[in-house]
């Protein structure tokens, strides 16, 4: 009878193959990728899997080198840089089982030059979960039929800048970044060390052989507020993890977290969100109701934002508009679950359109990051009444930004 296959070791064996010839931004990412390695070898015992984002905003930082040692390691692995919908339904279709997909170059498929590629993503975001499946056109000239296709595999991506936020839910992160002049790793030579990876994908494959009733069954226990999305996607790395053993568990739920947190803090919030979080905190600020007017003079002066240069089409760029302004928030609803919209406000004898902060509150409330800590220390600019009806802007005290009153210098209370 042979001996049990030592998973802790094994894993800490294909942790120090990536160290070879990764130099990765941080040890947890480590961990994820060598848990993500193992965990393409159980696809067909787990209800979902996570999807893995080599990201960076530079060339040459790596990640098209994480995915060769990859390819190395897991089942069935298919490179590709760029491919059709079609040939991935059917590539995740196969008779031989589903691929572990390693997709290069993802930002040229997603890119502003790419044109959506909705078809890509939807098979990119459908296919994190088991039973996905897309209706195709199959067959030849006007003899095509409807049929089903599922698109359930393992997927790694690497690309320059971002993703859409649909598939960055769907995934764990790991932003890349170059080499320092301190940091070194052997080179890659595929003719010689594709061999050696070989060697520990088929002992990967052995190991999760017999795992993979445990892991059908497994249910992990999440660290503490990992919930949602973010749990369905580290599920299937935590139960390889603790059926690994050793100090496996414990470094997974590390690198969860970590990943988790380096994740929400890198990507870059809706720009409904950004505009929702800056009429709170640079906006409003205490201020009940405020002038259409007035409260795009000042985020048309926020140097950090992009409300002044707004594109519409990747290319032609316009600042913040009264009628743009609307429709942003237009998407989100008041408290009485009816959408956002500009009121009249009183300001002496006439009412011009605006905003009031209780209309905005529910949104603030289920959409913004929690508010600053500290109270803001910069004046912010509101506008004031002038005799011909124009609005001037008018620097207010700081004493604004820690008082919940009105100032009716600026907005006069209606009546």
């Amino acid at each position: 009878m042979p001996e049990p296959i030592d998973g802790a070791a094994l894993l800490a064996e294909v942790e120090a193959f990536h160290r070879r010839f990764n130099v990765f931004p941080t040890e947890h990412a480590y961990v994820a990728v060598a848990l993500w390695d193992a965990h393409a070898h159980l696809i067909d015992a787990l209800d979902g899997t996570a999807r893995i984002a080599f990201l960076s905003p530079e060339p040459g930082s790596g990640k098209s080198r994480a995915l060769e040692i990859i390819e190395t390691l897991t089942p069935r692995a298919v490179a590709t840089v760029n491919a059709s919908a079609n040939a991935l339904f059917r590539l995740a279709a196969a008779d031989e089982g589903p691929p572990t997909l390693l997709f290069d170059e993802i930002d040229t498929v997603f890119g502003p030059k790419a044109g959506g590629n909705e078809e890509v993503r939807g098979f990119l975001n459908s296919g994190y979960r088991r039973g996905a499946k897309s209706l195709r056109c199959v067959g030849e000239g006007s003899e095509q039929k409807p049929g089903w296709f599922g698109s359930f595999c393992a997927v790694a991506m690497a690309g320059l800048g971002s993703l859409p936020d649909t598939i960055l839910t769907r995934s764990v992160i790991i932003r890349m970044r170059k080499k320092a002049p301190n940091e070194t790793c052997e080179p890659y030579r595929r003719r010689v060390h594709e061999k050696q990876g070989h060697v520990l994908r088929d002992r990967l494959a052995e190991w999760t052989a017999t795992i993979h009733d445990h892991i059908a069954q497994a249910w992990p226990e999440m660290p503490d507020g990992v919930t949602d999305r973010p749990a369905d996607v580290w599920e299937p790395l935590l139960a390889v993890a603790d059926a690994a053993g050793g100090d496996w568990p414990e470094r997974a739920r590390a690198a969860c977290v970590a990943l988790i947190k380096a994740a929400s803090d890198g990507n870059q919030a809706s720009l409904g969100v950004k505009l929702l979080t800056d009429l709170r905190d640079r906006v409003f600020c205490g201020v009940d109701r405020m002038p259409t007017a007035a409260i795009l003079e000042v985020l048309l002066q926020l140097d950090d934002a992009p409300w002044s240069d707004l594109s519409d089409d990747g290319q032609t760029a316009r600042p913040l508009t009264a009628r743009a302004l609307s429709k942003f928030l237009s998407q989100y609803v008041r408290p009485d679950n009816t959408p956002i919209k500009p009121r009249g406000i009183r300001v002496g004898s006439t009412t011009p359109k605006g905003y009031y902060a209780d209309d905005l509150s529910d949104a603030w409330a289920r959409y913004c990051p929690p508010p600053p800590g500290e109270p803001a220390t910069s004046a912010t600019t509101a506008t004031s009444q002038v005799s011909s009806g124009e609005y001037v802007a008018e620097t207010l005290p700081d004493s604004r930004h820690t008082s919940t009153e009105t100032d009716t210098r600026a907005l006069p209370s209606v009546g």
